[in-house]
């Protein structure tokens, strides 16, 4: 019962993502006119725009701007442990792109790209990971789509949740479709909570292996600012 509810929800999101993929087009197209969008990029959101480099490469992908900047400390550890580790950072807004390539050391610029994240649409999201073919990949916080992490278990890519986080609110959301919230969030082979209360509403929601590791956020840089305006605001 367990395996047909879950088939149900997924054939469910896929025949829905597949029907209004011209409607996608068409408002990206819209939010490009309001600069939401770069109109030389919304191939990307369509999964185009590969140019996989060799060797390893990790997949990374936070929604907005501060899943993208909570992940700079993870990448400076990583680059730092594999100096031949490659890097693919994927956002879903033009700011958070912005911000991550203002933030991101110059030494690790050459080992990072950025590409926005494809919709949820099924064939948008196969030719992303057939353009990339990431070794494994990493989801922040609380960024599910039910097609792309689809996508990741055809590819047999090994994937991650970490930062996670999961509301009250959203764990509801997801007790309306149980199936469709096991199958996804079961692709991640482990996933690193923010705090306990987390860590129970995602295991309930179907995920595996879950630990807590406390929020990443902390992790960061300070911001940076103007010291000696700093000095005069704290006095």
């Amino acid at each position: 019962m367990r395996r047909c509810d879950q088939e149900t929800g997924s054939l469910a999101w896929d025949a829905t993502a597949r029907l209004t993929a011209p409607f996608w087009r068409l408002h990206l197209r819209r939010r490009a006119r309001r600069n939401k969008e770069i109109p030389a990029r919304l191939q990307e959101r369509e999964g185009g725009g590969a140019a996989r480099p060799p060797g390893r490469l990790l997949w990374l992908h936070g929604a907005s701007v501060g899943e993208s900047l909570s992940i700079l400390p993870l990448i400076e550890a990583l680059a730092r442990r594999d100096p031949a580790l490659r890097f693919l950072v994927t956002t879903g807004t033009v700011t958070s792109a912005e911000l991550l390539m203002r933030r991101l050391p110059e030494t690790l610029r050459p080992r990072l790209q950025h590409r926005f994240v494809p919709l949820d649409v099924p064939d948008w999201a196969d030719r992303f990971l057939q353009g990339w073919r990431p070794d494994a990949g990493v989801f922040v916080e609380s960024e599910i789509w039910p097609n792309l992490l689809a996508a990741t278990r055809r590819a047999r890519i090994p994937m991650l949740l970490v930062n996670a986080r999961l509301s009250e609110r959203s764990a509801r959301g997801w007790r309306w479709a149980p199936g469709l919230a096991r199958e996804a969030f079961s692709t991640f082979r482990l996933v690193l909570a923010q705090s306990e209360a987390d860590a129970a509403r995602l295991r309930a929601a179907g995920a595996g292996e879950v630990r807590v590791a406390g929020n990443l956020k902390y992790a960061a840089s300070p911001l940076p600012a103007d010291a000696a305006e700093l000095a005069r605001l704290r006095r």
